[in-house]
């Protein structure tokens, strides 16, 4: 199988490591990889900046006359070869990644309306192949044909400390009982949610990688690319 029009999907709960395995596949691959969920957090802040989300809730009205308004871009640093996301033209990377918005964007990825919005995009960025995303329903949803499917997950506390290793690293003051409670709320809302719940598909591959290195899961997911007959680059 060629990875010029290989389709991978990468589903998973929070945290669990998902973009860490597709950036690598991508990279050894050559592929281009697709953050869905950096997808759903630029749409989360630009509803925070706003004010369509507050204290009172989400104002479904206003979100849904502001999607047209939003223009999302994934674009690739030149220098670090890093996928950074941009909203409006403003590289928002970083602050997509703060737990105030980690805290918004599963209550609104519950949104139908938003999720439909942002399914279609994602369609039109892979639908020519030589794809990775990772998410919460690439594989059931996005791409349900998806030539590799994998399901990741680990424990909340071993999530919770990873993000909150990361967090720590970028100077933010956060605390590991708020980063925990924030992943088994998301776990609750993502999995519970009627618009595209979080589940494994049934043809999806399930790695739990509570006790695997980066490199452990990389080498686990090429093994399992070589299997379906992926050329794998020496």
């Amino acid at each position: 199988m060629d990875s010029p029009s290989i389709i991978i999907a990468v589903d998973g709960h929070s945290s669990c490591g998902k973009s860490a395995v597709a950036k690598d596949i991508a990279r050894v691959l050559g592929l281009t990889y697709i953050d869905t969920g950096a997808m759903y957090r630029a749409v989360t802040l630009y509803a925070l900046r706003n004010g369509i989300i507050s204290d009172n809730g989400i104002d479904s009205k206003a979100m849904q006359s502001a999607l047209n308004k939003i223009d999302i871009q994934l674009i690739k640093n030149r220098e670090t070869s890093k996928v950074e996301t941009f909203l409006n033209g403003e590289n928002v990377e970083d602050e997509i990644r703060t737990l105030r918005v980690s805290n918004n964007v599963s209550a609104l990825s519950t949104l139908a309306f938003v999720r439909k919005h942002l399914v279609e995009l994602q369609q039109k960025m892979g639908e020519i192949g030589g794809v990775i995303l990772d998410g919460r329903d690439i594989g059931t949803v996005v791409f349900p044909n998806a030539d590799l499917k994998l399901f990741m997950t680990a424990s909340p506390e071993i999530r919770a400390k990873r993000r909150y290793l990361e967090m720590q690293e970028k100077g933010e003051n956060v605390s590991f009982e708020d980063i925990l409670e924030n992943v088994k709320k998301r776990d609750h809302i993502d999995s519970t949610r009627i618009e595209s719940p979080l589940k494994k598909a049934e043809d999806a591959l399930f790695l739990d990688n509570s006790a695997m290195t980066r490199e452990e899961q990389l080498n686990w997911t090429l093994a399992r690319l070589k299997e379906i007959g992926v050329d794998i680059p020496a």
